[in-house]
């Protein structure tokens, strides 16, 4: 079974990221997308990351109900910060029937040769990049890179999180439930 690996903060998982996950099981041999909530990555700012288990409740929400979607707190048993490289080795040893490929945007492609073992990534697992605008993404670097041309909402996690400080709407960025959770718990409001 092939398992497509979307990594990310998901601060909150919002429309946006389950548009791309939709699109990837369309247009690619994966059977199943899996959420992998990052306790903190390495190359961003930890300080406004709501906690790493409210993410993955928020998460497993937004996804409850669709067969093919699964969240996965398995980088929260890892050592920290989290390394692609490393949650993808465990993952193989825990899960030697299951292929797994990358999913990931153009900005972080383009980040990729800092990541650690990135050669290793590139070389032993499919990368599944979605365009972003005005990022160049270098296909030399692996033989193993697929672009997808995932339509793209222009929204982010971090807008959504400045317009529930400012106490502002939050439909239709994020799914109903999700946005009735946040509301409920007063998530993102401090």
């Amino acid at each position: 079974m092939k398992i497509g690996l979307y990594f990310g903060s998901f601060n909150p998982i919002h429309v946006g990221h389950l548009v791309i996950a939709s699109h990837v099981l369309n247009f690619t041999d994966a059977q199943e997308i899996w959420f992998v909530v990052s306790p903190h990555n390495p190359l961003k700012d930890s300080k406004s990351l709501l906690n790493d288990h409210h993410r993955l409740h928020l998460v497993q929400v937004a996804i409850e109900g669709h067969p093919r979607f699964r969240a996965s707190s398995i980088e929260f048993s890892l050592p920290k910060p989290s390394y692609t490289i490393d949650t993808l080795t465990h993952l193989k040893e825990k899960y030697p029937d299951k292929e797994f490929a990358v999913i990931m945007g153009g900005d972080s492609f383009q980040n990729i040769e800092k990541w650690k073992n990135y050669q290793q990534l590139v070389n032993d697992y499919d990368v599944w990049v979605y365009n972003r605008p005005n990022y160049t993404i270098n296909t030399k670097l692996s033989n193993r890179l697929t672009l997808l041309n995932a339509p793209l909402l222009d929204i982010s996690s971090t807008y959504i999180r400045s317009l529930i400080k400012e106490k502002k709407a939050i439909d239709f960025l994020v799914p109903d439930i999700v946005a009735e959770e946040i509301l409920r718990t007063g998530y993102y409001r401090n």
